[in-house]
């Protein structure tokens, strides 16, 4: 049995989120979150880079973070900072990340 050490407890969830970084676009499932952080499942197995945006595809929300560790399919990402709509007009830091995200289908 394995002692669990977060601080923040988890909440399982299901989503479908993009993980987006230059030249990386990749779809994921949300399997679990906390205040500061997530857990994904990668659609297949991928070397991440440190920093990327993990986009919401439903709402179409874009937050910063920074991967913390991956294992296979799966990784933990730490948020950076706040989320930011990619509907409308966008900072042109988020130019990139729109555009992924409506490839992947977001409206």
């Amino acid at each position: 049995m394995s002692i669990e050490r977060r601080l923040e407890p988890r909440i399982p969830i299901d989503g479908r989120a993009l993980i987006v970084a230059p030249a990386v676009e990749h779809t994921c499932r949300l399997v679990d979150q906390s205040r500061s952080g997530l857990r994904i499942r990668l659609d297949r197995s991928v070397s991440l880079p440190r920093e990327a945006f993990i986009v919401d595809l439903p709402t179409g929300i874009a937050t910063p973070v920074q991967i913390v560790w991956q294992k296979g399919m799966e990784a933990g990402l730490k948020s950076t900072g706040e989320g930011a709509t990619l509907r409308g007009l966008v900072p042109s830091r988020l130019i990139a990340v729109r555009d992924a995200w409506q490839r992947a289908g977001g409206r």
